[in-house]
């Protein structure tokens, strides 16, 4: 009897202890940690290649299309989730009769209302081009025809005769859009309007500015090397 009594009673306490230990907490691996992506941010130095066409009134024969090219080298600095602002320079070659090359330094402000990889901007600043606009002939005989025929008045000047020879120097305005597909790499399209003005083959002929004036439109693809990104972040334990 006392040896059932004894054999009970060792069933029973290790039956508790089976039950104590089922109720301890089950000590298991950590899961592995993946850190979020990185937010995208438009800081950051970048360059890249451009190409596109204009028209320009800086011609004898008046408007006149052309095809350009060229590359752009600048930096954003991302202000804030919503705005951005920007410092660029270009340079092109263009097929113009009027215009042999071309460069702009400008600043750029834009904004990302509708996604942070899509910026929407403005853009300004200087511009400067080598002009082939003809020779003092041109620039004589448009001056005489105005004066020939506009009923005995003095003659007056017409930006559609030809533009100025040299390196001339002038202003440049515009907007465009840009979208990141990538963080490394976008995609853009711009307008930009130019005004070149010098003076006359022998200089500043009469006290009289000629002027080059274009409209461009052109499509880009920019690498980014995002020098000012923030580093991702690694779980520490």
């Amino acid at each position: 009897m006392k040896k059932t009594l004894s054999a009970l009673a060792l069933c029973a306490a290790l039956s508790s202890g089976a039950a104590q230990a089922a109720d301890l907490p089950y000590r298991k691996d950590a899961p592995v940690y993946a850190p979020p992506p990185p937010t995208f941010t438009w800081t950051g130095l970048y360059a890249g290649l451009n190409a596109g066409g204009g028209w320009g009134s800086g011609g004898r024969g008046g408007n006149n299309g052309y095809v350009l090219g060229g590359g752009q080298v600048g930096y954003n600095l991302q202000l804030s989730p919503m705005f951005v602002a920007g410092l660029e320079t270009d340079f092109q070659g263009a097929s113009s009769r009027n215009l042999n090359w071309f460069g702009t330094v400008r600043g750029r402000l834009g904004i990302t209302p509708f996604s942070p990889n899509l910026l929407i901007y403005g853009t300004g600043g200087f511009a400067y081009g080598e002009g082939s606009g003809g020779s003092n002939n041109g620039w004589n005989n448009a001056w005489l025809l105005n004066g020939a025929n506009n009923n005995g008045l003095p003659p007056v000047w017409n930006n559609g005769g030809s533009g100025a020879n040299g390196v001339n120097t002038g202003w440049t305005g515009g907007g465009g859009v840009e979208w990141a597909f990538s963080p490394r790499w976008s995609v853009k399209l711009e307008y930009l309007h130019t005004d070149l003005s010098g003076g006359g083959d022998n200089g500043w002929w009469g006290g009289r500015e000629r002027h080059n004036r274009s409209n461009l439109v052109r499509a880009g693809v920019n690498y980014h090397f995002n020098v000012a990104a923030p580093a991702p972040v690694f779980a520490k334990y």
